[in-house]
C-alpha cells in the first residue's frame, strides 16, 4: 500500500486535513472508541438525510419495533437497512421456509429466535429446469411447480434426499433450543428427529409428512410432546410402495412412545381396533383426536372405547366410516366425550353411523358440516345422543324441516342451534312445535337458504338469546 502525502496529513499542509485524501481509510474520521452505527452515520454522504435512530441502541430499537402488529409493518421495517432487518429477525418467531437451502446457510442467522418454523415446503425438490410458463399447482399452503417434461407431469412429489433433509434438522436442533412447533418431512431412517428430539426439549408440537411405521421410531424420543399430527406416505402422492404408510406397527410404536400426548391427528393412516385401542391405552392424557381420510380395516370404532380422556372427536374428509363395525353390544362408549365433529364426510352406511353414535352416546357437541349422504331417516339415528346440548349443521342439502324436527325436540337439553346451508329446509315448514322450541333456546343461527326471512325477523325480539345478560355502558 502507498503511503499518504504527509501535507495531507500534517496540520498545517493545505490548510488542514483534506477529506479527499482519507477515502482509503475511512475508519480514521471517527473516534477509535465510537460504536460500529457510528461509523456509519460519519460514512454517509454529505447530500443525505442522516438517518436519526443511529443514535439508539440495538435494545431500544427492538422495544421499538415491537411494537409493531405482525407481520406486515415487521416485515416491512427489515426492508429499511440491514440493521433494521438484523433486528426484525430476531423478533420473527414463526416462519414457513420454502427453500433447504436457506435452512443450511442463512436461516440461524437471519431468525435466530423462532418458536414455530415449517419445513414442509422446502422439502419438496423443485423440477430441475422448470419452463418459463411451468404450471403452478397450490394445495393450502403448498404450492408446487410442474415439470411438463416428466411423464407424467402431475405425479407423485418429489422430495430431496434423507441425507440432505437430516442435515438441515441437525442445523435446526443445534441453533433453536427454543422450538415449540416444527412441521418437517420424515424420512426413512431419520437421524434428524433423533437430532431434534435431543437439541430441541421444549418441542410439544410436531407434524410428520410421509410417514411410514420406521420413520416414527424416533417420536418416543420426544419428552415433552403433546400435539402431534401423523401424515401418512400414500402411494399416488408420495411414490412408495404397497408397504409404505402407517400400519398397526406404527400406532403401537407410537401410542408407548408418546404417553403424554393431548392431541391426535392421523391423516391417511392404514390399521385397525389393535392400532387404535394400544393408543387408547397407552395415552391416557389424550383428549382430541382427529381421523382424516383414513384406510382403516373393520371393526376400529370399538377400540375408541379405551380412549378413557376422550373429550373431542373428529372426522375429516372420510370416504367410510367403519366397514364391519361388528355387534352393538361390544362397541363400548366414551364416557367422557364432549364433542362429535363430522367435517366433509360420506354417511352413507346406515350401519357405520349407528355404531358411531352407539360410542358416542354421552356427546353433548354435534357438528356436521358438508358431509354427503345425512337424509333424514341417517339423521334419526343422532337421536342416540339424548345429552346434546348444541348442534351445527351446514351444507346438509338432503336434510328436510321435518327430519330436524324429529330430533331436536327430542332433546330436552339442547341450548343452541345453527343451520346454514341446507335448502331443504324451509321457513314455511316450520311448526308450532319448533318455534316454541327456538324461543327457548339461548343461541339460535337459522340461515338455511339465501331465501330465509326468520333471520330478519327475529332481530329485536330477543328470541334465541334467553339467559343472555346484556350491558350498556352508561
Amino acid at each position: 500500500m502507498p503511503e499518504p502525502d504527509r501535507h495531507l496529513l500534517s496540520p498545517g499542509g493545505g490548510g488542514g486535513l483534506h477529506r479527499d485524501g482519507l477515502k482509503g481509510w475511512p475508519d480514521l474520521w471517527v473516534l477509535p472508541g465510537k460504536p460500529r452505527h457510528a461509523r456509519a452515520a460519519a460514512m454517509a454522504p454529505p447530500d443525505c438525510a442522516p438517518d436519526q435512530t443511529l443514535a439508539f441502541s440495538d435494545e431500544l430499537l427492538l422495544r421499538i419495533l415491537a411494537c409493531l402488529p405482525e407481520p406486515h409493518l415487521t416485515a416491512a421495517a427489515s426492508l429499511v437497512c440491514k440493521r433494521w432487518m438484523r433486528l426484525s429477525g430476531r423478533l420473527r418467531l414463526r416462519l414457513v421456509v420454502r427453500d433447504w437451502a436457506f435452512v443450511t446457510h442463512r436461516l440461524p442467522y437471519r431468525f435466530p429466535n423462532l418458536a414455530v418454523l415449517d419445513l414442509f415446503p422446502a422439502s419438496i425438490a423443485a423440477p430441475a429446469a422448470p419452463f418459463r410458463a411451468s404450471p403452478v399447482l397450490t394445495c393450502g399452503a403448498v404450492s408446487l411447480t410442474l415439470d411438463p417434461s416428466a411423464d407424467p407431469p402431475l405425479g407423485a412429489c418429489r422430495f430431496l434426499a434423507d441425507d440432505v433433509l437430516d442435515r438441515g434438522l441437525a442445523v435446526v436442533a443445534a441453533r433453536f433450543p427454543n422450538l415449540r412447533r416444527l412441521s418437517a418431512t420424515a424420512a426413512a431412517e431419520s437421524g434428524g428427529l433423533m437430532d431434534i428430539a435431543g437439541g430441541c426439549a421444549t418441542l410439544q408440537e410436531l407434524e410428520l409428512h410421509r410417514c411410514t411405521d420406521l420413520a416414527l421410531r424416533p417420536v418416543s424420543a420426544f419428552a415433552h410432546l403433546q400435539i402431534l399430527r401423523i401424515v401418512a406416505a400414500s402411494s399416488p402422492l408420495y411414490g412408495t410402495g404397497e408397504d409404505g404408510g402407517v400400519t398397526d406397527i406404527g400406532l403401537t410404536i407410537l401410542a408407548h412412545g408418546c404417553k403424554r400426548l393431548v392431541k391426535l391427528e392421523l391423516v391417511g393412516c392404514e390399521g385397525s381396533y389393535d392400532g387404535i385401542a394400544a393408543v387408547g391405552r397407552c395415552c391416557a392424557m389424550l383428549e382430541e383426536l382427529t381421523i382424516a381420510d383414513h384406510k382403516m380395516d373393520g371393526g376400529w370404532l370399538a377400540a375408541l372405547a379405551f380412549c378413557g380422556n376422550l373429550k373431542t372427536l373428529r372426522l375429516q374428509g372420510c370416504g367410510r366410516i367403519d366397514d364391519d363395525p361388528g355387534p352393538a353390544e361390544h362397541l363400548g362408549a366414551c364416557l367422557t366425550l364432549e364433542s362429535l365433529q363430522l367435517h366433509h364426510c360420506q354417511l352413507r352406511d346406515r350401519r357405520a353411523l349407528h355404531a358411531l353414535f352407539l360410542v358416542c352416546e354421552g356427546a353433548r357437541e354435534l357438528l356436521v358440516q358438508n358431509c354427503w349422504g345425512l337424509e333424514d331417516d341417517m339423521f334419526a339415528l343422532a337421536g342416540l345422543c339424548r345429552r346434546i346440548k348444541f348442534l351445527s349443521l351446514e351444507g346438509c342439502s338432503l336434510l328436510t324441516t321435518r327430519g330436524v324436527e324429529s330430533i331436536v325436540t327430542s332433546w330436552n337439553d339442547l341450548q343452541s342451534l345453527e343451520v346454514v346451508g341446507c335448502n331443504k329446509i324451509k321457513d314455511e315448514e316450520i311448526t308450532p312445535a319448533l318455534s316454541e322450541l327456538f324461543s327457548n333456546l339461548k343461541e339460535l343461527k337459522w340461515r338455511p337458504d339465501n331465501k330465509s326471512l326468520l333471520a330478519a325477523s327475529l332481530s329485536g325480539t330477543g328470541m334465541g338469546k334467553k339467559g343472555r345478560v346484556f350491558f350498556k355502558r352508561v
